[in-house]
């Protein structure tokens, strides 16, 4: 008897603790109607009224994971693709996972570190404060997305570090190889690279975040650039709405906070962005955003935003066709209506006015297909539609 119940306290010993683990399928399918009117491919040409389906860019599907590994560690990964609902094809680019695709490690005490294609903590942290990621979408985003806060383009080659939450208080850090030896002039470790750091508080009804991003030759990613396997490929091209040319570095210092009072919620978002061109000239963006929202009831959510843009340029590439002297600004209104018909899905409406001022010869509503062109500085959109979650 003795011999069979060591044996038998022998095998439960041996029998192999089997790791809690978890894998989910998410994702979003948004789609609606748009008019804009003054849509024009480019500043010379005179601008018509569009009237458009428009599949939102917040369509997407992706995969999340993780397996216990034991001592509060845990092994994750999130793969996230990001497509066309009126089209079927995909975005980001025509990638598989565009959106996001890491893999890495979390410790409830340490802190979590991924590896990966990855958002900077500008789109981590104060991003979701601003209302283009609330209630407005991309058509609310500040000019040309210079600030990336909607997430124009994603980091390739990160390694990203988070601490864990500290009585409300997070941070961060990043770094986007340019996966690129030393070589001829204009090429080496730091053509194509990016580094990214920010913090995050929460407490009670109080929100602020601050961020840093900047960018070292991200014009050499895209198609026909002599790096396009760096930091950042293809989808950087996406902010030249408006701001195209040969970028050398792009730097964007942000900060953001909102205040929670029953149901109505202020913000305020700042963003500065520095864009130094190849020909040594440079434009200097400072945005200014003051949002509200308010539930009118649990289900019905209205919105409103104004946002300044105040640029300083110079010569060439820094005022590109889009302004006539060093001065160009912008203004521009969000208006928003989201309507929950359920816990998963939502009718929503958006109205977005923008007006070039100053040396600004064009307005540039961000996703909208074109510049107002030749003849106004002024845009509209008024976009409808539904999205449903997964």
């Amino acid at each position: 008897m003795t011999w069979k119940l060591s044996l038998a306290c022998a095998g439960l010993i041996c029998t192999p603790a089997f790791a809690q683990s978890a894998v989910t399928l998410y994702g979003i399918v948004d789609d609606g109607l748009a008019y804009v009117n003054h849509s024009a491919p480019s500043a010379s040409v005179a601008g018509h009224d569009v009237f458009q389906t428009a599949s939102g860019i917040e369509s997407r599907w992706g995969m999340r994971g993780f397996e216990d590994l034991g001592g509060g560690t845990r092994a994750l990964f999130t793969l996230e693709n990001g497509f066309n609902v009126n089209q079927g094809t995909l975005s980001d680019g025509g990638r598989l996972f565009g959106r996001q695709a890491f893999v890495g490690l979390d410790n409830r005490q340490v802190g979590e570190l991924t590896l990966g294609r990855q958002y900077d903590f500008g789109v981590e942290y104060v991003g979701p404060l601003a209302s283009s990621k609330q209630w407005a979408g991309g058509y609310g985003s500040h000019v040309g997305d210079s600030d990336n806060l909607y997430n124009s383009f994603r980091l390739n080659n990160a390694v990203k570090y988070s601490m864990p939450d500290i009585a409300g208080f997070v941070a961060g850090g990043a770094y986007a190889f340019s996966n690129q030896g030393a070589g001829a002039a204009g090429t080496g470790f730091a053509n194509n690279r990016a580094y990214t750091f920010g913090a995050h508080y929460e407490n009670g009804p109080l929100v602020a975040a601050v961020s840093y991003l900047q960018l070292n030759n991200p014009s050499t990613g895209n198609t026909g650039g002599n790096n396009t396997g760096g930091a950042v490929t293809g989808d950087y091209s996406n902010l030249r709405n408006i701001f195209y040319g040969n970028v050398a570095r792009q730097q964007v210092a942000a900060g953001s906070a909102a205040y929670t009072v029953g149901g109505f919620t202020a913000g305020f978002v700042y963003s500065w962005v520095g864009l130094d061109y190849a020909d040594s000239s440079a434009l200097h963006l400072s945005n200014y955003e003051v949002n509200g929202k308010y539930n009118i009831t649990p289900a019905l959510l209205v919105g409103m935003a104004f946002v300044y843009t105040d640029g300083y340029a110079g010569r060439g590439e820094s005022r590109g066709t889009f302004a006539t002297g060093d001065r160009p600004k912008w203004q521009q209104v969000n208006l928003g209506v989201d309507y929950a018909i359920s816990k998963r899905t939502d009718l929503y409406s958006v109205v977005v006015y923008q007006q070039a001022r100053g040396d600004a010869r064009e307005a540039a509503i961000f996703n909208s297909g074109g510049l107002s062109g030749s003849g106004t500085r002024e845009q509209v959109v008024v976009a409808a539609g539904i999205r449903t979650r997964f």
